[in-house]
Parts: C-alpha cells; sequence; structure tokens
C-alpha cells in the first residue's frame, strides 16, 4: 500500500471559513474523508501547522518513509528557503499545491522559493489540486 502524506500549511486550518471567494467554501476535513474513500489502497497522512519549523520536522519525519508528500505550504512558498531545503533533505518526491491560482494573484505569489525542490506543481484547481497531485505521485515510477 502506498504512503501520501498532505502537509498544510499557514492559515490552511481555515479552509471553508477563509476567504470562499478564493479558497471555497468546503472544509478541508470533509474533502480529505472523500479523497480517502476515492483511493482505499493509498494510506493518505495529513498534518496541518501555522509554524514552519513544524512544517520541516513533519518533512524530515515522513520523507523517509513514505511514497510522497503534497506540500501545500501557503504563504511559506514564496519565503521560505528552510522549507526548501528541508524538501530536498528527503527522498521522497514533493509535490507543491495551491488551491487557488497563485499567478492570477499577487504579483509577490507569483515565486515560489520550494518549486525547484519539488516534483511538480499544480495550482488553481481548487482542492482538487490535491488530487491532481496524487494522481501524479500514483503514476511517477
Amino acid at each position: 500500500m502506498k504512503k501520501i502524506q498532505i502537509i498544510n500549511g499557514p492559515n490552511l486550518n481555515l479552509l471553508g471559513r477563509r476567504e470562499p471567494g478564493v479558497y471555497g467554501a468546503r472544509p478541508f476535513d470533509d474533502y480529505l474523508a472523500d479523497l480517502r474513500r476515492r483511493y482505499p489502497d493509498v494510506r493518505i497522512e495529513y498534518f496541518q501547522s501555522n509554524v514552519e519549523g513544524e512544517l520541516i520536522n513533519c518533512i524530515h519525519e515522513v520523507g523517509f518513509d513514505c511514497d510522497g508528500i503534497i506540500l501545500n505550504a501557503g504563504a511559506y512558498t514564496h519565503t521560505s528557503i528552510a522549507l526548501q531545503d528541508a524538501i530536498r533533505a528527503v527522498p521522497a518526491p514533493v509535490v507543491e499545491v495551491h488551491i487557488s491560482n497563485v499567478h492570477a494573484r499577487e504579483e509577490y505569489r507569483h515565486v515560489s522559493m520550494i518549486a525547484c525542490a519539488c516534483r511538480g506543481v499544480i495550482c488553481g484547481f481548487g482542492l482538487d489540486s490535491y488530487r491532481l497531485a496524487l494522481e501524479g505521485l500514483l503514476g511517477w515510477d
């Protein structure tokens, strides 16, 4: 059974309530339950933190034992070389995801400090960005 770790960064604990016009009105826990039902042969683990160091610790803890990481680093995407270093430090492939199309938003969101260390980047498909990342990881050999 493949093991995929989803890691969500700052403010993503507020999905469903935070700026629904940008991020949608669905809570992430509801989406995660549907994703797990859709992929019963995949062990999908989940972690969320608003603290950069906790995200790094999670990558270190799971990045040697899982088959892939789906990372929505939130605003840390645009600022964190430390997250980039953590991604590079582990063998698990990482896919950067964003719910919104960051390239259609404020200019500072157009730059990712972590994309260069990731296997791929998916953005702009709402919560379905996570499923697309999962499909990419499952299809990677």
